[in-house]
């Protein structure tokens, strides 16, 4: 069953006020707490290991799986092994995500380690939110892991989102493209407190013709720290894009580390890197229109973060 504080997390996580259309499975404090599945879409409990896997038939149109993860039990750190089998042609969403809420003093986890193998010719959006809550004053922790493989001519579009609650977070992302696939990462997040979160990007460009475009929008407030690494190897003729652009305020800290490298003549990469505070003439324009300053600092931040 579940209760009315995951009820919360799953709203807040994947938009859900019930169960949602389609294939999916819901865990709950590290057990399986509903599943359903498609003529399409098959999900089978792993035996070797906690997750689970999902296997998408080739041709596969306009279905959707939602995979949420909630945590509400205080001191738990639960651990899943999720993997993805898209088939040629399909074109599929997942949404994903985890919630967390702490009530107690102990450190509550959810680590979820997720490989993606997408087919040739697949299209995959792959969506992905976090969330921590709850007036305990253990710490909510987050260590997403996510490997994609690419196929040729495969496309993936992943959008993940922290905005709110985690207190300590480090979000690998990892992964290989055949000729002609695209893979587009677009990464959100806001730090509070003494809140840390890292995010890693690590790809490796290895078919011709195939390209990466790695965006992230990060906001860090009080003395939270944040910090950006991306690497991009270049293997063949390819087009490679990372960039880290990010506002910082109060006393927080935020650092980029990019790299790139290319291993032949005709790969194209680039990195962008931008940090700074709000500029003070954007605040003064809003609160002309009747805003407060700190009404003005939320207006902007939410605008940057959309």
């Amino acid at each position: 069953m579940i209760d009315s504080i995951q009820k919360k997390l799953l709203k807040e996580i994947a938009g859900l006020d019930g169960l949602p259309v389609g294939a999916y499975n819901i865990r709950a404090n590290g057990a399986a707490a509903g599943r359903n599945t498609t003529a399409n879409i098959d999900i089978i409990t792993k035996t070797d290991k906690p997750g689970i896997d999902i296997i998408i038939a080739p041709g596969t149109k306009n279905e959707s799986v939602h995979i949420p993860v909630v945590v509400s039990q205080t001191g738990l750190k639960d651990l899943v092994y999720n993997d993805f089998y898209i088939g040629e042609n399909a074109d599929v969403t997942i949404i994903a995500g985890c919630g967390i809420h702490c009530a107690g003093d102990s450190e509550t986890a959810h680590d979820g380690i997720h490989t993606f193998y997408v087919g040739k010719g697949a299209r995959l959006r792959y969506v992905e939110k976090h969330y921590g809550e709850g007036a305990g004053r253990g710490k909510r922790v987050m260590n997403p892991t996510t490997i994609v493989h690419l196929q040729e001519g495969a496309v993936m579009e992943m959008e993940t989102t922290q905005i709110a609650g985690i207190d300590d977070t480090l979000r690998k992302t990892g992964g290989d493209l055949a000729a002609g696939s695209t893979l587009t990462v677009h990464e959100k997040i806001m730090t509070t407190g003494d809140q840390k979160a890292v995010t890693d990007f690590e790809i490796s460009l290895n078919g011709e013709g195939c390209s990466a475009d790695v965006v992230s929008r990060s906001v860090a407030r009080d003395h939270s720290r944040q910090e950006f690494i991306s690497r991009i190897d270049g293997n063949t003729a390819c087009a490679g894009h990372s960039e880290c652009d990010a506002i910082i305020m109060d006393h927080a800290c935020v650092i980029a580390t990019p790299a790139l490298t290319a291993n032949h003549v005709d790969a194209a990469l680039i990195h962008e890197a931008a940090i700074g505070k709000i500029a003070g003439e954007q605040i003064i324009k809003l609160m002309t229109l009747g805003l407060t300053e700190e009404e003005a600092e939320r207006e902007i931040v939410n605008g940057f973060l959309k």
